[in-house]
């Protein structure tokens, strides 16, 4: 596992209970945000941050529709999706992130394309 597995770790148990542990260099969200409200999902950025190193980030594997919303069509009906499967859940735009990220204390949100998935990254980090 690229020589870190020593270094990895699960953290089992529901992520608004467990003591996610701290001085962690990353800390993946992936495919898991979009199934809660912004409120909510800056809440567990905000534990996300608290629980990393110095220059630490977190890493989100996410389905980002353009400001349009309709478009790209994948992540347009991923969005719809969560609207009927959810009980606030959304695909959150690249703005809709920065914004949740900076009320989460990251001074440093960036979105970038996964291709040939439909997916993006999103990385929260420091200053």
């Amino acid at each position: 596992m690229a020589g870190i597995s020593d270094r990895y770790r699960t953290v089992p148990g529901s992520a608004f209970d467990v003591d996610w542990g701290s001085g962690y260099d990353l800390v993946l969200l992936t495919n898991f945000l979009h199934h809660f409200d912004q409120e909510t999902c800056v809440g567990l950025l905000e534990r996300a941050r608290k629980c990393l190193g110095e220059g630490g980030r977190v890493l989100a594997v996410e389905f980002v529709p353009n400001a349009d919303r309709v478009s790209p069509p994948f992540a347009a009906m991923f969005a719809f999706a969560m609207l009927g499967s959810t009980p606030s859940g959304d695909a959150y735009t690249a703005r809709e992130f920065e914004r949740m990220g900076r009320a989460a204390g990251f001074a440093q949100v960036g979105v970038e394309a996964l291709p040939p998935t439909p997916q993006s990254l999103v990385t929260f980090g420091p200053g």
